[in-house]
């Protein structure tokens, strides 16, 4: 392979994981409490390369990382819809064990259990999960206490992981790197009853960047063929020469 269609190739390459990433952000711009993948580029270059020999250095996302930035709240009316502010996430149970999420639109399920969209527990500062009465009103102050008839009923743990750590679980929530990591309790978040924490995808960011990385993989096509055609070029220019 020649080294233009070997880098645009490669190009090309990148171009396509950061469509699907941009995508991917664009399908959950609505989700509350989503958090944007993001591409991080660099070059690649062969362990056997030398310095003078460019053709070895090819375009690739090195990383793709998580933007963790916290998105607008948004007033809902919902007792039970919350939203965070400041660092953390609500700590939840799961049949594969303790997973986090920004998402903060719960409900109760049928036994009172106050869970999340997919019916996880919403798990409590004393670590059990909380049970409510559903008739009676729900007021839930900053600190993520719950009362109900004037007395707490539980409070929301809020977790946070200060070193940092984490990785998707799904598009919603979050699990350590380390299966032995212990979270810390979050301080300064703060609880926002009645709102949901909207997505910081930015939806015209992401539509104007696809726009951007389509037009160069369209580019970069063009490139290979060019480079197709030179070699074809080069071919026939060689035969008649012999």
């Amino acid at each position: 392979m020649d080294p233009i269609t070997a880098i645009a190739a490669s190009g090309m390459r990148a171009r396509m994981e950061s469509l699907d990433l941009l995508a991917n952000n664009l399908a959950n711009a609505s989700t509350s409490g989503y958090k944007a993948d993001r591409e991080f580029y660099s070059l690649y270059v062969a362990p056997e390369a030398q310095e003078e020999d460019p053709s070895s250095t090819m375009p690739l996302i090195e990383r793709p990382w998580t933007d963790l930035s916290e998105g607008a709240a948004q007033p809902t009316g919902n007792p039970l819809d919350l939203a965070l502010s400041g660092r953390g996430f609500f700590a939840v149970d799961t049949p594969g064990g303790p997973l986090y999420t920004r998402n903060g639109g719960l409900h109760l399920d049928a036994a009172g259990t106050l869970v999340t969209v997919e019916g996880h527990p919403v798990r409590s500062v004393a670590g059990a999960p909380i049970t409510l009465a559903p008739s009676a009103p729900i007021e839930i102050s900053p600190d993520g206490t719950i009362r109900q008839n004037g007395a707490a009923a539980g409070r929301i743990a809020v977790a946070d992981f200060p070193s940092g750590g984490l990785v998707k679980q799904g598009n919603n929530y979050f699990r350590p790197t380390d299966p032995s990591a212990t979270p810390a309790a979050a301080t300064g978040a703060v609880v926002a009853q009645g709102r949901l924490e909207a997505s910081n995808t930015g939806s015209a960011e992401s539509a104007v960047r696809l726009i951007q990385v389509m037009r160069q993989f369209e580019m970069l096509q063009k490139a290979v063929g060019l480079a197709g055609e030179m070699d074809a070029k080069a071919v026939q220019e060689v035969a008649k020469v012999g």
